[in-house]
């Protein structure tokens, strides 16, 4: 992976090595599709919330196609938010009002057109960062027999870094394709990488993410 130097120069190299971060992961032999919030208030830069995440979109719908045409589980995420959430009833919302136009039944929680979903994919509606928090999705994971979870989505600093933490505290292989997830801004988006890849992820490039998917033969780390 290629980092700025501000994160990768040789006092933060040095310390990372010294602490035994940045090990490779094992992949398993059944992969599932995690999409994270690709939904229009983050994909359209006209909302308050939003970004141009044209690209991200674009890298998703080709590994959410890959999933399919091996039959191997897809699920996808949107926030959605009720007036009883608005009222005080979550705690995020105090940290991030902004937050709160992501308002259940408008056009903002509704999942960018230009994704290739099928009946078949989940749709878990979440209030909170993570995907698997107040969800079903580590569940729904481990009664499919998935092992190694590609989390795609947005944003890398909120909802995907979530989204990873617990799927490894869950005990499943994580790796996050690159191309794949986005940010309202770049220092945030880097930053969050190279810490995702640090300590609880492989962060791949899509090639690799697109080839597991068709023949996920379970190979050692370093693929």
């Amino acid at each position: 992976m290629q980092y700025s130097r501000a994160m990768t120069g040789p006092d933060t190299e040095e310390i990372y090595e010294r602490a035994g971060w940045g090990g490779r992961v094992p992949r398993g032999t059944r992969p599932a599709i995690l999409v994270v919030d690709l939904s229009r208030g983050f994909t359209e830069p006209e909302f308050p919330t939003g970004a141009d995440l044209t690209d991200v979109v674009a890298a998703t719908s080709r590994l959410v196609e890959a999933a399919h045409a091996t039959g191997a589980p897809v699920l996808f995420t949107t926030i959605a938010y009720e007036e009883s959430d608005l009222a005080g009833g979550c705690a995020w919302l105090r940290k991030a009002p902004g937050m709160g136009i992501l308002r259940a039944g408008s056009e903002l929680v509704d999942l960018d057109p230009r994704l290739p979903r099928r009946p078949a994919d989940a749709l878990v509606v979440k209030k909170g960062p993570s995907a698997f928090f107040g969800t079903d999705v580590a569940a729904s994971l481990v009664a499919q027999g998935v092992d190694t979870v590609l989390v795609c989505g947005a944003t890398t600093s909120g909802c995907v870094r979530a989204s990873v933490v617990d799927a490894v505290q869950y005990g499943f292989t994580v790796l996050v394709p690159r191309p794949a997830v986005g940010d309202r801004a770049a220092g945030p988006h880097e930053a969050n990488l190279f810490d995702i890849d640090a300590k609880y992820a492989d962060v791949i490039d899509l090639d690799d993410a697109l080839a597991y998917v068709a023949a996920p033969a379970g190979e050692a780390p370093g693929r």
